[in-house]
C-alpha cells in the first residue's frame, strides 16, 4: 500500500506506539471516519492489527497497532550484509576479532559524537544534540523531559538491530557511548529495550 496518509499512520504508530482511530485522527488533523477507513485498510493489508483494551466499566476501546509486517516497513539497513559480516568476523577471527570490530566502532562513533557535542554546556543540550545525531542515523530519535528533573531519549526504530540480534555487544556499546558523550555528570540507564521484547529503546537519563 502507498500513499502518504498511510504512511503518516504507520509513522504515528511506530513512534508514538498504539492508538485509537480518534487519537489517530487527532494527531495527524483529519477525521475520526477518516482515520478509520485508512485503519481498516491497513488492516487489510495486513501492515496494522486491532487490539481491545477495558478502560473500568463500559465497552472497551481499540487500539491499533503495528504488525510484524507492518514494523517490517521500517527496514533494518543493510540486515543480511551485517549479519554475513558478523559471522565472517567471528569466524575467521574469533569473540576477541569481533570485540576489536565493536571497539573500533565504539570508538569512531565516540570521535564523531563527541565532536558534535564539544559546545554543548547543559546536559539537557548534550541530550538533544544526541537525540539529533541518532535520529539522523535512522532511529526515529527524540527525547523529553521528566518529571523528576530529568530526560528520556527515546528511539523508536533500531536501523542495526539484526545486528544488534546476533552480538549484543552492539547494545552494550552505545549504552557505554551515551555515557561517556554525556559526561561524569549524568546518569544514564536504558530502561526499554526491543531486544527484551519492548516496542522501542528508551534511556532514563538523571544528573548524576
Amino acid at each position: 500500500m502507498t500513499g502518504s496518509t498511510a504512511d503518516r499512520l504507520l509513522t504515528l504508530l511506530k513512534t508514538r506506539g498504539p492508538q485509537t482511530a480518534q487519537e489517530a485522527a487527532v494527531a495527524l488533523a483529519m477525521t475520526p471516519a477518516g482515520a478509520q477507513q485508512w485503519l481498516a485498510q491497513l488492516a487489510t493489508a495486513a501492515l496494522v492489527v486491532p487490539e481491545d483494551r477495558r478502560h473500568g466499566r463500559g465497552r472497551p476501546r481499540r487500539y491499533w497497532r503495528l504488525s510484524a509486517k507492518g514494523h517490517a516497513r521500517f527496514p533494518d539497513r543493510h540486515a543480511d550484509l551485517t549479519l554475513d559480516i558478523i559471522e565472517s568476523t567471528r569466524a575467521v577471527f574469533g569473540p576477541d576479532g569481533l570485540d576489536k570490530l565493536i571497539a573500533h566502532r565504539e570508538a569512531a562513533t565516540l570521535a564523531k559524537y563527541g565532536a558534535a557535542l564539544a559546545k554543548c554546556v547543559t546536559l539537557e543540550e548534550r541530550v538533544a544534540a544526541l537525540a539529533a545525531l541518532r535520529d539522523a542515523e535512522g532511529y526515529m530519535a527524540h527525547w523529553e523531559t521528566t518529571p523528576d528533573g530529568g530526560f528520556l531519549l527515546v528511539e523508536n526504530h533500531c536501523p542495526i538491530c539484526a545486528a544488534a540480534a546476533a552480538c549484543q555487544g552492539f547494545c552494550r556499546s552505545e549504552l557505554s557511548i551515551f555515557r561517556t558523550v554525556l559526561g561524569p555528570g549524568a546518569d544514564v540507564r536504558r530502561v526499554e529495550h526491543v531486544l527484551a521484547g519492548a516496542r522501542r529503546c528508551a534511556y532514563a537519563i538523571r544528573p548524576a
